[in-house]
């Protein structure tokens, strides 16, 4: 007879053993260790297909160097491990499911899934999984996936994109001289959102939304072009239904999130996430690219060579980037955006770097000042002036008659990168700048993919459990990426 069984008869030890003593769990191999040995699966497991198509999707990623939380307390049940949590999200994603109690109705009507994902009470009992008994409640499930840290979503995700350039050089192919940037939408659950709701005041940064407390008013885009001025004047706003400020400012509004990421192409195969990262919708799209390319950097070893973006992107800092002195080839094919009023082409620069006077004569710099201000990053910017009139005057009247000659003539303020030139000298009809610029159409199709996993109008109301839900549905696409290339299924041209 064990000591449990004489020590639970005696009444006094008998409440504490039944509240504290727990039965050894049965080891469980980990998914990956499992998927590389699939025999020494229980035989419920191997006859179950959803189990195994799960098992070949998921097995690949490296499970047993995931950073975990402590698995030694005692909660009066087994602690379930971040591994499982995340698995079976993965499952809920690439199901369809849109809500938790969808996913545990679908852990409860597959017990081989359930196990092989991990959840303590499959692994010593399988039986008790009937009708749900023993997984983890709606509410609980909720819970974590808001309070999973993120970091160890993007050991997985930095993971995957190790195995999908191994599987690509194994065919040949290899990635990461070009990227690609984009940024994505999404609308909070929030009634503000909802056109069809009545707010009085729907767009006031001020007034947070009572359904997400982490959401934040943003432009989506924003119409460039004034409206025409009316015949006559314009009535009076009304007191009862007044003009949306949606229409009065010319753009479009939402309460929500932006997602940024930056996508490698995979010439015949398909694209792959390289970096994400998820942040309130009040950021401007320049704000992704420094977290994005620090990611970047480490996940492949080294620096890009190209990179393409769209016009919001048109910034120096981006052109300063890609530029290399030992490699003219390398450059960032950005749209150009006409900031600054100044059109495309619309400076010109001697071959020592400086700015050209409407006349064509080299500008003198009169100083250099540090910028806190114009930039998201912290920058050295010129002052330029009339070189006929500084550093002292010659004598010589200004050729084009510029119309600020009579008061000390022309001048020019920019920042001293080089990319603040690069931005002007692009030769945007160029057969390289069209072959990388073409390439920006990845971010779109990985946008496609993840809309269609839900990432444009997620059902949670919280900004956590947002930005883990994004990186779990970009890990998702790679994985089947990763499964298509396993299997040898080129991509359909």
């Amino acid at each position: 007879m064990s000591t449990y069984s004489i020590l639970s008869r005696i009444k006094p030890f008998k409440a504490l053993f039944l509240r504290l003593w727990r039965p050894p769990t049965p080891l469980r191999p980990d998914l990956h260790t499992a998927w590389q040995r699939p025999t020494s699966l229980p035989e419920f497991v191997q006859r179950d297909p959803t189990a195994q198509r799960y098992l070949d999707l998921l097995g690949p990623l490296a499970w047993r160097h995931l950073p975990e939380r402590n698995l030694q307390r005692n909660w009066g049940q087994p602690t379930i491990p971040y591994a499982t949590f995340i698995a079976a999200y993965l499952v809920k994603l690439n199901e369809g499911h849109r809500s938790m109690g969808d996913l545990r109705r679908f852990m409860a009507e597959h017990p081989a899934v359930t196990w092989l994902v991990g959840f303590p009470q499959a692994v010593s009992d399988p039986t008790r999984l009937t009708g749900g008994a023993g997984l983890p409640t709606t509410r609980h499930l909720t819970h974590m996936l808001r309070v999973l840290p993120n970091t160890v979503l993007q050991v997985l995700l930095a993971d995957a994109v190790r195995l999908l350039q191994e599987a690509l050089a194994a065919h040949g192919v290899e990635t990461g001289a070009c990227i690609s940037l984009d940024t994505k939408h999404i609308l909070a659950w929030v009634k503000e959102n909802n056109p069809k709701a009545y707010v009085e005041t729907r767009y006031d940064k001020t007034r947070q939304p009572a359904g997400d407390p982490d959401c934040k008013l943003g432009c989506k885009r924003r119409h460039n072009r004034k409206p025409a001025a009316p015949p006559t004047p314009p009535p009076a706003t009304p007191t009862k239904k007044p003009i949306a400020a949606k229409d009065q400012r010319g753009g479009e509004f939402y309460w929500g999130y932006g997602s940024g990421v930056i996508v490698v192409k995979a010439p015949g195969w398909g694209e792959f996430v390289l970096a994400e990262y998820t942040q309130t919708f009040d950021h401007a799209d320049t704000t992704y690219f420094f977290p994005l390319i620090a990611q970047s950097e480490q996940r492949l070893g080294f620096k890009p060579r190209w990179g393409t973006f769209d016009c919001a992107f048109d910034a120096w800092y981006v052109y300063a980037y890609f530029h290399r002195a030992d490699d003219p080839l390398a450059f960032a094919a950005v749209p150009f955006g006409e900031k600054g009023g100044y059109p495309a082409q619309g400076r010109h620069f001697s071959p020592e770097g400086l700015p050209l006077c409407a006349a064509g004569l080299p500008m003198t710099r009169k100083c250099t000042y540090w910028d806190r201000t114009k930039a998201i990053v912290e920058h050295e910017r010129g002052r330029y002036g009339c070189p006929l009139l500084h550093p002292a005057p010659t004598g010589v009247a200004c050729p084009s008659t510029h119309k600020r000659w009579p008061k000390g003539g022309c001048t020019a303020d920019m920042p001293t990168s080089i990319g603040a030139r690069l931005r002007y000298t692009l030769d945007r009809d160029s057969p390289a700048y069209k072959e990388i610029y073409k390439q920006r159409s990845a971010t779109e199709r990985i946008n496609s993919q993840a809309v269609a996993l839900g990432i444009e109008r997620p059902h949670l109301r919280n900004g956590p459990a947002i930005t883990n839900q994004n990186t779990l549905i970009y890990l998702l696409i790679n994985l089947r990426l990763l499964q298509r290339i396993r299997q040898r299924q080129p991509e359909p041209v």
